[in-house]
Order: C-alpha cells, then structure tokens, then sequence
C-alpha cells in the first residue's frame, strides 16, 4: 500500500484530534505527533495551526465534492420521483458513512460559534448548497412535467431540512442509523407523493 504523503496525514491527524478535542484543546506538537513527525518539521509543511485548519476545511470541502459527484449522479434531471428519490439516498449514504465527512460534521457543531469561517460552511454545508441544488433540480423536474408547479426554493427547503436534522440525530446517535434511513426514506417518498404529477 502507498505511504499517505505527509501534508495529508498531518491533515487526517488534525482532522482525528480537533473532531475529539475541538480546536483549542489541540497544538501543533500534538498533531505533529500523531503523524509521525517532530513539532518542528511540521513547519516545512503547514506554517501553524490556523494554516492546518485552513487546509484541512479545503481538503475536507474537496473530499466531499468527490464523493458525493453530484454532477454525475444529477447530470442530467431525474427521469422520475423515483430516481430522484435513489440519488438522493446514495448521496445521504455517503454523508452519513464517510469517515472524514462525519468528523467534519463533529468539527462544525464545534467550532461554527468560534470561527466566522465556520459559522458560514455550517450554513452553506448544511443548507445553502443543497437548497440551490435541490431548487435546480425541482425547476428541471416541474418543466418536464414530473413535479407540480410551486416554489423551487421552498420545495427545496422543504425537502431538505429534514434531512439535515436527521443526519445530525444520527451523530449522536448511530446505533438509530435503521430508524433514520427508514425516516429520511418515507420522507422523501411523502414529498414525491404530495409533489408529484398525477
């Protein structure tokens, strides 16, 4: 197997600590130890701990875009309520399974009334962005006739919000992962439902 190039693993260290400890119970020697390194050799890489955090929020953001591939699971708009139903689930599976993109939400709940930088990738992560997406979605599902005629945004918001709260019950509690797929399902196929063209 590959050796993980430093810079990332001193990422993945950060990423373990500050989802345990929060950001001001974790210093660069403790991170540098957790890699595999010497305090001072973490400074060729990172220039401190706020520039770790930095990278490691981009990382992070990059990861997701990855994973999640929302432009080849909605390339094209859903040919039904269906499809749009299954996408959303792998999608939801991958949030709720990934490991890096957990500790990430652990790190949000944390560190968005410390950081302004935080408070915002909370509020774009868990909402803003899904919303605009979801709203896109509903515009190209309600012009093919597959969705009735109402307010993307709303419907967006609406489909969405649950969810969310959802995901975060499962953070606290993952031994209720059944109950909250089984919730986040019949949400989805309630709003097809309601939503879709007879």
């Amino acid at each position: 197997m590959k050796e993980m190039p430093t810079k990332e693993r001193i990422l993945y260290a950060a990423l373990n600590l500050i989802s345990e400890k929060g950001y001001d119970g974790v210093g660069v020697d403790l991170i540098a130890e957790n890699s595999g390194l010497k305090g001072p050799s973490l400074y060729r890489h990172y220039k401190g701990k706020e520039d770790i955090f930095n990278s490691l929020i981009d990382w992070v953001i990059s990861h997701y875009d990855e994973g999640v591939d929302l432009k080849n699971k909605f390339g094209e708009f859903p040919k039904s309520m269906d499809e749009l139903i299954e996408n959303s689930m792998g999608i939801i599976q991958f949030t709720m399974h990934d490991d890096i993109i957990r500790k990430t939400r652990r790190i949000l709940a944390m560190e968005q009334f410390r950081s302004e930088r935080m408070a915002e990738l909370t509020t774009r992560y868990h909402l803003e962005n899904l919303q605009g997406m979801y709203a896109s979605i509903f515009e190209g599902l309600m012009e093919k006739g597959i969705l009735k005629q109402d307010d993307p945004e709303y419907l967006a918001l609406e489909f969405v919000a649950p969810v969310s709260l959802l995901i975060h019950m499962y953070d606290r509690q993952p031994e209720r992962e059944e109950e909250v797929l089984d919730k986040i399902r019949k949400h989805f196929e309630h709003f097809a439902e309601v939503y879709a063209e007879k």
